[in-house]
């Protein structure tokens, strides 16, 4: 399946889909800029977080259409993809504040949240780190039966890696229910795409494996949806599929980065390709009346993210080597308490 989409067209008929899409997207994009206010606050934990502000449609497109029971993997740059999935914000939030109260009791920070129970294998700061685990995770799938698929979100930049390879061309040959998801944002870190690749249609690489695979323009989240759907009805029947979304990457590489490696004219031609606000147009033309308020409650849902997470305990210093041993192992002797035994039986 070969597919190249061009710049999507407005669709007529129903906007109640478009209206739940933009719901979700609207929550990604406002949770997003509440992380950066987190660490402009001085109450994230680390140094390092990167946001998905410009990529909402990939994520709400995909992760829509998954099930209970479905697994994926994320990127450093996955928080829109995991809220998407049905977790949590203010959990979310208090792990990226490191907080006891997080999905990783403040331990995986900013780019390794995880949760078994929303089928979240975990997010990967090395590039196409995540991806071979859904290779694993569609290998058990499709031996338990259950009809479930993996799903593996990714960068432009991990489409230079190896193990990306690899994992397509063993889902291929096992026939697994796995997806490979790309989100194209133009840049890894600061190297425009072109820069790093002379074969800009991503999908083509993945067909050569074998897998279903298509390319579609992230301005509208309906096309990016309908192409998603295609994807993976073939992958529960155990064809692989790979979609590429192309989108824009509206701030650098990370909270503190002011890429200055764009001009102002790429940043405002790229920011004007915006997800939210194109289904936001939309749903206006179609006759949708409450979408201020419908934004005003959200944005009220992720402040409450932040009082959260700030209000939140930090984690007890002992709990640091908790889940980290197996159950039933004694935990490492602390420095300072060692020493203390030590100078005592002297």
């Amino acid at each position: 399946m070969t597919i190249m989409q061009t710049a999507p067209q407005a669709k007529p008929g129903s906007n109640t889909d478009l209206l739940t899409l933009y719901r979700e997207m609207r929550r990604v994009r406002s949770f997003e800029e509440r992380v950066g206010e987190l660490f402009v606050r001085g109450k994230s934990a680390g140094s390092m977080l990167h946001l998905s502000i410009g990529e909402e449609s990939a994520a709400v497109g995909v992760a829509s259409l998954m099930r209970d029971g479905d697994t994926f993997t994320t990127h450093h740059r996955g928080h829109g993809i995991f809220l998407a999935r049905g977790a949590d914000p203010n959990r979310m939030m208090a792990e990226i504040g490191g907080k006891e109260a997080g999905y990783c009791r403040g331990k995986g920070g900013s780019m390794h949240i995880a949760d078994m129970g929303l089928g979240h294998l975990g997010a990967n700061a090395i590039v196409g780190g995540g991806i071979p685990a859904v290779v694993g995770a569609g290998l058990a799938s499709k031996r338990d039966g259950k009809g479930a698929i993996s799903a593996a979100f990714f960068g432009d930049g991990a489409m230079q890696q190896g193990i990306l390879y690899e994992s397509m061309n063993m889902a291929a040959l096992w026939d697994l229910p796995v997806m490979f998801v790309c989100i194209n944002n133009q840049y890894g870190m600061g190297t425009r795409i072109e820069q790093a690749t002379k074969g800009r249609a991503l999908h083509e690489r993945a067909l050569a494996f074998g897998l279903n695979a298509e390319t579609v323009d992230g301005l509208d989240v309906r096309t990016v949806r309908e192409a998603a759907a295609r994807l993976i009805d073939g992958a529960r029947s155990g064809k692989p599929g790979f979609l590429a979304v192309e989108c824009y990457r509206f701030f650098g590489h990370a909270r503190m980065d002011k890429s200055p490696y764009r001009s102002a004219e790429d940043e405002e031609q790229g920011r004007a390709k915006d997800p939210v606000l194109y289904a936001r147009q939309e749903l206006a033309q179609a006759g949708e009346t409450d979408l201020d308020a419908l934004d005003a409650q959200i944005a009220a849902e992720m402040d409450a993210s932040i009082d959260f997470s700030i209000a939140a305990a930090e984690p007890a210093l002992n709990s640091m080597f908790r889940d980290v041993y197996a159950p039933g192992e004694p935990e490492p002797e602390a420095v300072a308490a060692r020493i203390d035994r030590i100078l005592a039986q002297e």
